[in-house]
């Protein structure tokens, strides 16, 4: 029994050290094809880190000692995409041993080269690669620099990286190029939250990565009639607002008359309003699309996946938030049929289009002592908040 004890803890410590290595690259796609900014949060760990569009996420388990160098322009591959060949120039603080990778989308490794290498800048050809999208990755002692290569050879041969020449005694300096690897601590399971944005165009991608991939954000205009650019997230079938609606138009309120208020949380809207209150192209949700979404999600714990998670706005405890579909759900509270506002930071309440009765429509309501979404019907002349679906 001991022995079997002994293996146990030994296979969950191999399994505790053995670090993720995966390389995310981002391609734009819908309405623009252009990514200008990508913010991503760990929602399990609370890191963050920004990416230009053309970056890599790099994405590591935890590092037990010293801290790796990450590539900040360290690295630079010309021409890149490549037809035959392309030269890989990088920089070395210290002497010593270095991996030179080249790996595929599945993680599989189509050339290596393992040399050594003194303090400085180096040169190396890379050609022989079939058509593709692949991951460059060069690890030293303390550096580890990565970068997508793009390969447009229709003609590939044995794949091969070969050694040039070096500069020693150079100092590491940034290196003219237009994209980096950006290094990021990540375990398996853990929950990232992707911000894109695109000029006017904003996206959330909620990611959980298991390998080495590129990643398409689809961008979609979704801007009310005051010129107000809503992000946008993509769940199941459909594309959801990921933000409540602040169309000021009709029957509106800001929560308790504050204006801040509404800058955060959105506006409260009755009824007859909501329905006619999204932007073009875009429409107040049935009743049906609501139960689609919840059911997508597990009506069990969709409330949890679709509220933000923390205590920045919701009020403790904030049951089963993991905000892993990207909806990101505020709570914005209401304002009764009287006139009264109510729970703020600890209720989110949105329309539906679909009417219960002449007085009445169904609503959905998220708390913060839940995870599952409450479907009940609200007086028409009550303030709840919108979001809308695109058409």
């Amino acid at each position: 029994m001991k022995k079997y004890t002994i293996a146990i803890i030994l296979m969950l410590l191999i399994l505790k050290t053995q670090a993720q290595d995966f390389l995310i690259s981002f391609v734009g796609a819908g309405d623009t094809t252009t990514i200008e900014t990508i913010k991503v949060n760990n929602l399990t760990s609370g890191d963050s880190v920004t990416l230009k569009g053309g970056d890599v996420l790099h994405l590591t388990g935890p590092v037990g000692i010293g801290t790796l160098i990450e590539n900040g322009g360290a690295l630079q591959i010309y021409p890149n995409p490549i037809t035959a060949q392309s030269t890989l120039t990088f920089t070395t603080p210290d002497n010593g041993s270095a991996l030179l990778s080249l790996v595929d989308l599945s993680g599989s490794v189509v050339c290596q080269l393992s040399t050594s290498l003194p303090a400085g800048t180096h040169n190396f050809h890379i050609s022989g690669i079939g058509r593709g999208m692949f991951f460059l990755k060069v690890t030293g002692a303390n550096y580890d620099y990565s970068a997508k290569l793009i390969s447009q050879n229709n003609l590939p041969n044995a794949a091969k990286i070969e050694y040039v020449s070096s500069v020693t005694g150079t100092k590491r300096s940034p290196l003219n190029s237009d994209t980096a690897t950006i290094g990021m601590t990540y375990t398996i399971g853990d929950q990232l939250i992707y911000t894109a944005r695109s000029g006017g165009y904003g996206t959330i991608y909620p990611h959980a990565p298991a390998r080495s991939e590129v990643v398409q954000i689809k961008f979609h205009s979704c801007v009310d009639a005051a010129g107000y650019h809503y992000y946008i997230v993509s769940i199941g079938t459909k594309v959801w607002m990921a933000e409540n609606l602040k169309y000021q138009t009709g029957n509106t309120w800001c929560y308790d008359n504050n204006a801040t208020n509404c800058n955060t949380y959105g506006r409260l809207y009755d009824w007859e309003t909501a329905v006619a209150a999204c932007p073009a192209g875009w429409h107040l949700p049935s009743d049906g699309e609501w139960t689609t979404l919840t059911t997508f999600l597990d009506e069990a714990v969709a409330g949890g996946k679709m509220k933000e998670t923390g205590t920045t706005h919701w009020l403790s405890p904030n049951i089963g938030a993991t905000n892993s579909s990207g909806f990101t759900a505020l709570p914005g509270g209401g304002r009764s049929y009287l006139g009264v506002f109510g729970y703020l930071n600890s209720r989110a309440s949105f329309w539906t289009a679909t009417a219960y009765s002449p007085t009445a429509a169904w609503y959905r309501s998220i708390d913060n002592y839940s995870d599952y979404v409450v479907r009940f019907y609200d007086n028409k002349t009550a303030g709840n908040s919108v979001r809308c679906v695109k058409n």
